[in-house]
């Protein structure tokens, strides 16, 4: 190499030759300064001197044969330096040819030493994957390391466990110590747990005082209890922060794989669930998670969700009930009632579908929904001169939302044409009884509105007397529980007998749900209660057979004639209470 260039690649870079056997022939001084040696030492001396051990022998065989076919080879090699300290050197190896002969005289090395940049990126990769308080693995990190953990066990049918692990009292330790001394507990907390678990189990802490554990070979139910009690019991061992006394538990939530045989993100949240069942079954305890329970669980979501559905693609529809006065055969209303028309299984009923969306907020859209299609069905029925008033269940979750009655309002507004006074609510007395006050309220309110409100399923909700009195609904329903074995059970005609009579004493209207027989309707007639609905009647049907079914009906004569019996028994009744 011409002596200028030379002096430039001395400047700038770690640069030596060799010769065709790779012993020295040249370094300059940062070769020198970098691995400890003097020249002397290495002129003349093979460059396995510089050997770490680090590298296998096929990755020299590769580089000898890359440089002897007179190519450039470029890596990085980790050297040893005199003192035995190992060195990562960005290295360009080059073949110098001799221009006449076409052969390989020597070989150039330029070196740049990257032990610095390695060691920062070391550093960082190694931030990527750990928790710098604790120094374990944290969230990325775990992630692979549950993976390859599940990886072993479905291939060796080893079982593992997944523990996801949280800090009673942490935040009071926060609070009251200071978030330094916090610290100090969450690197002690890591410790203990390290030491508690085996060499190939994992400790990870995810963020806060979340920590996870993964326990491999866990080789049945007694074992893993085992393990978990130490971890409790290690945990809950006092601590010494800063020349103070603390103490905190832990609730943890277990899954066992492959019993539960889930990826490693499920299996984390399956964890998560069962340590909130520890927490709220009284901390400083495990649970493990219930396989079966969750099945039942995601099966209702999946059912939850194709009602949902079934909302959504218009598979919903009304189908209406009506409300006869057996004394003149007058109908004088109708009760909408849901079916779901389902692509497969035809028409289901509500008592198939409804249970399962009545604590979710899936419940209060299908409310909204039926409200809408009622009042657009009284719309169109008051178009051609028709119209009746139309009773609509209300679910607990629906009526006790504080905005109910501003909703009813939007809705109503919706359909200004239609008389607010032919929408009658019906809440189920075990929901008025429930938050009187609440329901109340919001019963004066709707009222306020002009619609109508009528209290169902009467005699299973415990109402009291004071309650009835402050419930100002217009109408009370007894419930079909009654009504249908008043015919053969003497108590339940007592309590429709009761309840008629507390109807007309607080001056509601009373309709009777379940008639299934002539012979009911002229009990309820001889009872005093006029207004029925139930099979016997008419079974709900859809919106557009109401008109022709209206016009067809025709009451039974023995109806007729008990009615004209009650008209007589009152008149003469009337007489004799006249003044004379």
């Amino acid at each position: 190499m011409d002596k200028k260039y030379r002096r430039a690649v001395d400047a700038a870079a770690i640069f030596s030759e060799t010769d065709l056997d790779g012993c020295i022939t040249y370094v300059n001084d940062q070769f020198c300064h970098l691995f400890g040696y003097r020249r002397d030492e290495l002129l003349g001396a093979n460059h396995r001197l510089l050997n770490s051990g680090h590298h296998p022998e096929e990755f020299f065989g590769a580089m000898w044969r890359t440089i002897a076919l007179g190519q450039v080879w470029k890596g990085e090699i980790c050297n040893r330096a005199k003192d035995g300290t190992l060195h990562w050197v960005d290295t360009t190896l080059v073949p110098v040819i001799d221009d006449a002969s076409g052969q390989i005289e020597r070989y150039l090395a330029i070196r740049f030493d990257v032990s610095e940049k390695r060691q920062l990126l070391h550093s960082l990769q190694w931030r990527v994957g750990h928790d710098v308080l604790t120094g374990l693995p944290n969230r990325t990190y775990l992630s692979d390391l549950l993976d390859q953990a599940l990886a072993f066990s479905r291939e060796e049918r080893f079982p593992l466990a997944v523990c996801m692990l949280d800090l009673d009292g942490f935040k009071a330790v926060n609070d009251g110590h200071g978030h330094a001394s916090g610290d100090q507990l969450l690197v002690e907390v890591a410790r203990r747990l390290r030491s508690i678990v085996r060499g190939e189990d994992v400790v990870a802490r995810l963020a806060g005082d979340e920590f996870v554990l993964v326990l491999r070979h866990v080789r049945g139910q007694e074992e893993l209890h085992a393990a978990l009690n130490r971890v409790l019991t290690g945990v809950s061992m006092p601590y010494a922060i800063n020349g103070k006394g603390i103490k905190v538990f832990a609730s943890v939530g277990v899954t066992l794989f492959p019993a539960d045989n889930e990826d490693a993100d499920t299996l984390l949240r399956h964890a998560d669930q069962a340590m909130y069942v520890a927490k709220q079954s009284g901390r400083n305890r495990y649970h493990l998670f219930d396989v079966s329970r969750d099945k039942e669980v995601r099966a209702t979501y999946q059912s939850v969700e194709r009602v949902r559905q079934a909302l959504l693609e218009d598979e919903l529809r009304l189908h209406f009930q009506p409300k006869v006065n057996m004394r003149n055969g007058a109908v004088v209303g109708l009760e909408a009632l849901l079916r779901w028309k389902h692509p497969q299984r035809g028409l289901i009923p509500p008592r198939e579908f409804l249970p399962l969306v009545e604590g979710t907020d899936l419940i209060v859209d299908i409310g909204e929904w039926v409200m809408e299609q009622v009042l657009g069905q009284l719309q169109q029925w008051q178009r051609v001169g028709q119209g009746w008033p139309v009773s609509i269940n209300i679910s607990a979750r629906h009526f006790q939302r504080a905005d109910f009655v501003e909703r009813l309002r939007r809705v109503l507004e919706r359909h200004s044409v239609v008389s607010p006074h032919l929408l009658d609510l019906q809440i189920v007395e075990s929901v008025a009884v429930e938050n009187l006050a609440h329901v109340s309220a919001c019963l004066k309110a709707c009222q306020a509105l002009g619609v109508g409100f009528s209290l169902g399923g009467f005699g299973t909700g415990y109402c009291s007397l004071k309650d009835l009195k402050h419930l100002r609904t217009q109408t009370i329903k007894i419930d079909k529980t009654f009504i249908r074995d008043i015919l053969n059970d003497r108590d339940d005609l007592a309590l429709t007998e009761a309840i008629i009579g507390l109807a007309r004493a607080f001056g509601r209207e009373v309709v009777a749900e379940g008639l299934d027989s002539l012979e009911h309707g002229q009990l309820l007639l001889r009872l005093g209660c006029e207004v029925a609905q139930g099979y016997f009647i008419a079974r709900p049907m859809p919106p557009e057979r109401i008109p022709g079914w209206v016009r067809g009906f025709v009451l039974p004569p023995q109806w007729r004639q008990r009615a004209g019996v009650q008209g007589e028994a009152a008149s003469t009744s009337d007489a004799a209470l006249r003044p004379v």
